[in-house]
């Protein structure tokens, strides 16, 4: 079981936003009540419509929790590759 990490039991909650932004691969919400902004996969996006910025959404959601105080160096590694990658592409 993957949530075995997990030190605090789960609490679902129930939140809603509005669509903000639409991309081929993703879709862009600002969460309702100031609580920030959330980028999420199309494949993770569940619609009967054709989605559209002002659209609300609804979705369930639990707290956030650090699994540790480790660096995870090849993740970190990656992202510095790709971060060079994009500042030598648009300097050309």
């Amino acid at each position: 079981m993957k949530n075995d990490k997990l030190k605090y039991g789960d609490k679902i909650l129930y939140m809603e936003g509005v669509i903000v932004e639409v991309h081929d691969g993703c879709v862009s919400i600002d969460l309702k009540g100031r609580l920030g902004y959330l980028r999420v996969p199309m494949r993770m996006f569940i619609s009967d419509y054709e989605i559209k910025v002002g659209q609300e959404v609804g979705f369930n959601m639990s707290f956030v929790e650090q699994l540790g105080d480790e660096i995870n160096e090849k993740y970190i590694s990656n992202l510095m590759t790709r971060n060079k990658k994009i500042d030598e592409m648009s300097k050309k």
